[in-house]
């Protein structure tokens, strides 16, 4: 995954946002990765995805997470919303129709 590419599908908020709101807000939890344009809050999906980046910025001198292709975390994504486990609010990134 890029920096532009979308990590919250729900909201459109890029790895890059999340990653300068890690930066320049220094959240303490991360929960209040909610407040970047409401990242996590929709169908549940980016949670973990979003945890990895919090952990990695709370300590310097760890990598910067690898997360999957934009493809597979979309295919992935729709596996997850199929199974019922999570709900995309309108005007959510489309499920993968397959």
């Amino acid at each position: 995954m890029e920096l532009d590419d979308e990590l919250c599908l729900c909201f459109h908020v890029t790895k890059r946002k999340v990653i300068n709101y890690l930066r320049i807000e220094q959240p303490q939890r991360p929960a209040q990765l909610a407040d970047c344009h409401g990242a996590g809050t929709g169908c549940g999906w980016c949670r973990p995805y979003l945890k990895r980046l919090f952990d990695a910025a709370q300590d310097a001198s760890a990598p910067t997470p690898a997360l999957p292709s934009p493809d597979a975390y979309a295919t992935g994504r729709s596996a997850y919303v199929r199974a019922g486990k999570g709900t995309p609010p309108p005007g959510a990134t489309p499920i993968d129709p397959s």
